[in-house]
C-alpha cells in the first residue's frame, strides 16, 4: 500500500505541545471468562459449572481417529479422558467449517460434517486442555456449537520493509491455524521476485524450496498460501508479459501453490489500466482452466483500493471490475483511506460497484509508514453487523516485527470468526494473556502506551490516566497519588518484561519498553516537581527540575523509539513548560 511520508514530531522540549485532543476508552469490556478461555469466541457456547470432568493430563483417542491427519494433534494416552469423533451432516455453518463439541461425564464428543470442522473443533479441544490446567485439572461440561462468519480469515504480508524471515513465517502459519484462520497472502513489497524488477524470473533454488515448505506447512494447518504478483510497475500489455506472468504462475503452482493474487496497488503509467487487468485476469482464470490447474482462491489488489481516491463513476475501475472480471476474483479495499475502520458505508461503497463483498485489507498493526512506532493496542473499529454478504473477508497487515503483530492478528482472527460476538477489550486482553502468559499485566500496561498511530489513524491510548486534568498550580492529594501510583507501575514494566516476556516477543519489544520505563520517570518526577514547588527555595527547585530534563541523547532515543504520545510525553512536556523556573511571569 502506498504510504504519505508523516514527520512525526520528535518532542522535543523546545516546542509547543500540540497534542490537546485525549481518545475515549477502547469500547468492549473486561470479561472474566473463570479460566475457560477459547479465540476465537465461539458462536455459542453452554456451560453447566455444576458438572465436570476430571482431567489428568491425558486423553485417549481410538486408534482408528488417532491415525488420521487431524487428530494426529492430539497428545494421545493410552488412559485419561476419552475424545470420540462422530461426522454428522449439518453442521458445516453458512460457509463450512462448522463443529459441534461436547464434554459431559462420558468424555469429549466433536461432531462435523466437513474437514475444515474437524480440524477447527480440535483446535478448540486443544484450547480445552490447555485452560484444564488451570481449572484444577477439571473441564466443566458444556456445549459448543461453533462456524466462522467470514469466508477469508487472515493475514497479508504486504508492508514495505525487510520482509519476514522464513521462521517467523512458518511460527506465523501455525499462530493462524491455532486461531481458525485460513488465509495467508504472501506479497512482501521488498521479495523483488514478487515485484518490479525480478517478477518475471523464477526463484533461485533456495527461495524456492522455502516456499514450498511455506505450502506443506498452510495445508496441515488449513490455511490458504497464496502467492501474490505485482507486476504493475512495469508491465507491458503484450503477450510476452502475458506469457511471463503465466508462466511465473505455472512456476508456483510447481511448488505447489494453488492460490493467487495479483497487485496492482501503489503504481502509475500503464499498469493502472483496469480494462487490461480485467481483460488479462479473465483470460489467466481461463487458460488455469484449460491447463485443467486445480486453483483455489484468486484475489486482485487495485490501483483504487481506498475510498480516498477511487473513482466513483460508471468509467471508474471499480465499477469497470464490477461489469468485466470475473466474480472468482475476490477485491481487496482499504476502506475511507489507506487506514480505516472497517465500517458498512465504505462497504456499501466498494460493494455495489464492484458487484460482489469486498475483502479488506486492514493497514494494522503495519509500521511502515511510522517505523519508530510499535502499535500494540487493541483493535475496534470493527462494524460488528457486517456479513458475509457485504464483507468476504478481512487480511491484517502486520509490522515487520512478526511477534508483536500476533496482539492485533489474535483479535482478528477472532472479529473475522465471529463478527456478532467480537469483544475488542476481552480480546485484546486475552491476546495479551496468550503472548505473556507469566505476567500479562506488565505487557497490558506497556501495551496500552503503545497504540498511538498518526493523525488521521489515531487510536486511544494510556485511556485508564487522567493527566489533561491535572493542574501543576493546583491540584488534590487524590489526583497526585494515583497518578504517581500509575507512574511506579509503569516504571517496574521493564524489569517484569524481561523476567517474564519469552522470546523473540521480548527482543522485538525491548527498545520500546525501555523508552516506557524512561517516560515514566520523567513523568513521575515532573509530578514531584509540582508537588515540591511551593515546599523548597529556587536553588533546590532549579536542581531537580534540571536533573529532569531530557538530553540530546534521551531525545535521540525517544524519536528512534516512540511511545506515549497522547498523554504520557504531552503530560510531561505540559509540566516541564509550566514548572520552568525561567518562564517568565504572566
Amino acid at each position: 500500500m502506498l504510504y504519505v511520508a508523516f514527520a512525526l514530531s520528535p518532542y522535543l522540549m523546545a516546542q509547543e505541545v500540540t497534542v490537546k485532543e485525549y481518545y475515549p476508552p477502547v469500547p468492549g469490556r473486561s470479561v472474566d471468562h473463570k479460566g475457560l478461555v477459547l479465540n476465537p469466541t465461539p458462536q455459542q457456547m453452554e456451560v453447566n459449572w455444576k458438572g465436570s470432568l476430571p482431567f489428568g493430563g491425558s486423553i485417549n483417542v481410538p486408534s482408528k481417529l488417532s491415525s488420521e491427519a487431524p487428530f494426529s494433534l492430539l497428545p494421545a494416552g493410552k488412559a485419561g479422558v476419552k475424545i470420540s469423533f462422530r461426522k454428522t451432516d449439518g453442521l458445516a455453518g453458512p460457509i463450512g467449517g462448522g463443529y459441534r463439541l461436547t464434554v459431559n461425564g462420558k468424555g469429549i464428543m466433536l461432531e462435523s460434517s466437513d474437514e475444515e470442522g474437524t480440524f477447527y473443533g480440535i483446535q478448540t479441544i486443544l484450547q480445552l486442555i490447555e485452560d484444564a490446567k488451570t481449572l484444577g485439572d477439571r473441564l466443566p461440561y458444556l456445549t459448543i456449537t461453533d462456524y466462522p462468519t467470514l469466508p477469508i480469515r487472515g493475514v497479508v504480508e504486504g508492508f514495505y520493509g525487510e520482509p519476514w524471515s522464513h521462521e517467523v513465517r512458518l511460527d506465523l502459519i501455525d499462530f493462524m491455524g491455532r486461531h481458525k484462520m485460513n488465509t495467508y497472502v504472501y506479497g512482501p513489497k521488498d521479495d523483488p521476485y514478487h515485484r518490479t524488477p525480478s517478477w518475471r524470473e523464477p526463484y533461485p533454488e533456495d527461495k524456492a524450496a522455502k516456499i514450498a515448505e511455506l505450502v506443506r506447512r498452510s495445508e496441515r494447518n488449513h490455511v490458504k498460501f497464496i502467492w501474490a504478483i505485482h507486476p504493475g510497475g512495469d508491465i507491458k500489455w503484450n503477450e510476452e508479459d502475458y506469457g511471463n506472468i503465466m508462466n511465473k504462475f505455472s512456476m508456483m503452482y510447481g511448488l505447489g501453490v494453488k492460490d493467487f493474487a495479483i497487485f496492482f496497488d501503489d503504481i502509475s503509467g500503464e499498469g493502472t489500466n483496469p480494462v487490461n487487468q480485467a481483460r488479462w485476469l479473465n483470460r489467466l482464470k481461463g487458460d488455469f482452466e484449460k491447463k485443467g490447474m486445480d486453483i483455489g482462491e484468486l484475489i486482485l489488489c487495485p490501483t483504487d483500493y481506498s475510498q480516498a481516491w477511487a473513482n466513483p463513476s460508471y468509467n471508474g475501475s471499480l465499477a469497470i471490475y464490477g461489469r468485466e472480471l470475473d466474480p472468482k476474483y475476490r477485491i481487496f479495499w482499504t476502506g475511507e483511506r489507506v487506514m480505516s475502520d472497517i465500517l458498512a458505508p465504505t462497504l456499501r461503497f466498494v460493494d455495489e460497484r464492484i458487484g460482489r463483498p469486498a475483502l479488506f485489507w486492514w493497514n494494522y498493526p503495519v509500521t511502515d509508514y511510522i517505523r519508530n512506532k510499535i502499535l500494540q493496542g487493541p483493535c475496534y473499529g470493527f462494524d460488528t453487523t457486517l456479513t458475509a454478504e457485504e464483507l468476504c473477508g478481512v487480511a491484517s497487515n502486520p509490522m515487520e516485527h512478526g511477534e508483536a503483530s500476533k496482539l492485533a492478528i489474535y483479535s482478528v482472527a477472532d472479529y473475522t470468526w465471529n463478527v456478532k460476538g467480537y469483544n475488542p477489550m476481552d480480546s485484546w486482553e486475552r491476546a495479551l494473556a496468550e503472548l505473556c502468559p507469566a505476567d500479562p499485566e506488565a505487557y497490558r500496561l506497556f501495551a496500552m502506551n503503545s497504540t498511538d498511530a498518526i493523525e488521521d489513524f489515531r487510536k486511544a491510548e494510556s485511556w485508564e490516566l487522567s493527566t489533561e486534568k491535572f493542574n501543576p498550580g493546583k491540584f488534590s492529594t487524590d489526583q497526585y497519588e494515583t497518578l504517581h501510583t500509575a507512574f511506579e507501575a509503569m516504571e517496574t514494566v521493564p524489569g517484569r518484561m524481561e523476567k517474564a516476556c519469552p522470546e523473540p516477543l521480548l527482543s522485538e519489544l525491548r527498545p520500546w519498553i525501555t523508552e516506557l520505563g524512561k517516560l515514566a520517570t520523567r513523568c513521575r518526577k515532573a509530578l514531584e516537581l509540582a508537588k515540591m514547588k511551593p515546599t523548597v527555595d529556587k536553588a533546590t527547585f532549579r536542581s531537580a527540575y534540571n536533573e529532569n530534563v531530557m538530553s540530546d541523547k534521551d531525545k535521540e532515543d525517544f524519536k528512534a523509539h516512540t511511545l506515549g504520545t497522547v498523554k504520557l510525553q504531552p503530560f510531561y512536556e505540559r509540566l516541564m513548560k509550566e514548572l520552568n523556573p525561567d518562564k517568565a511571569p504572566q
